[in-house]
């Protein structure tokens, strides 16, 4: 299993969102995306979180929020991911040009009519509820199949 976070950058009612186009072989090409990526060795996901965001978009995080986990059993074909989801508030820094892609601060009033996965589209206005959620997408070939939540 993978543990990685998937975060949102959010300031002033837009959210920071990374279109993939850099990567070779990246399974999330064409897409948009938050931040993130996989918990390197003896790292918290708080720790990932802010060495993502620094190495992605080069803002430092000073203020995050845990929103949920989500389970992507055999998302790339491979491995099950567990995704630890936060909201960014607090971050100082200039974007940088991200090696993952183009960065662009995007109206949260936009972010469903982006190209996202179609898991994203679902769990995106969790984000915004004071609960912690706890789900699973189920993906075969790229399509979403399944899905399933509880929230805390």
């Amino acid at each position: 299993m993978k543990l990685a976070t998937l975060c949102y950058v959010k300031q002033d009612g837009k959210t920071l969102m990374l279109f993939r186009n850099k990567k070779e072989n990246d399974t999330h090409e064409g897409k948009w995306n938050g931040l993130g990526g996989k918990l390197e060795q003896g790292e918290t996901p708080e720790d990932c979180v802010i060495r993502e965001i620094r190495e992605e978009s080069g803002l430092e995080v000073t203020e995050m929020e845990l929103k949920g986990f989500i389970t992507f059993p055999m998302f790339d074909g491979k491995d099950d991911w567990f995704v630890f989801l936060y909201v960014i508030t607090g971050f100082n820094g200039e974007l940088i040009e991200s090696p993952e892609g183009e960065l662009e601060w995007i109206a949260d009033e936009k972010l469903l009519k982006l190209n996202l996965w179609a898991g994203d589209r679902i769990f995106l206005p969790w984000l915004e509820n004071e609960e912690i959620f706890s789900a699973r997408f189920d993906y075969e070939k790229g399509e979403l199949q399944d899905w399933t939540v509880s929230f805390y």
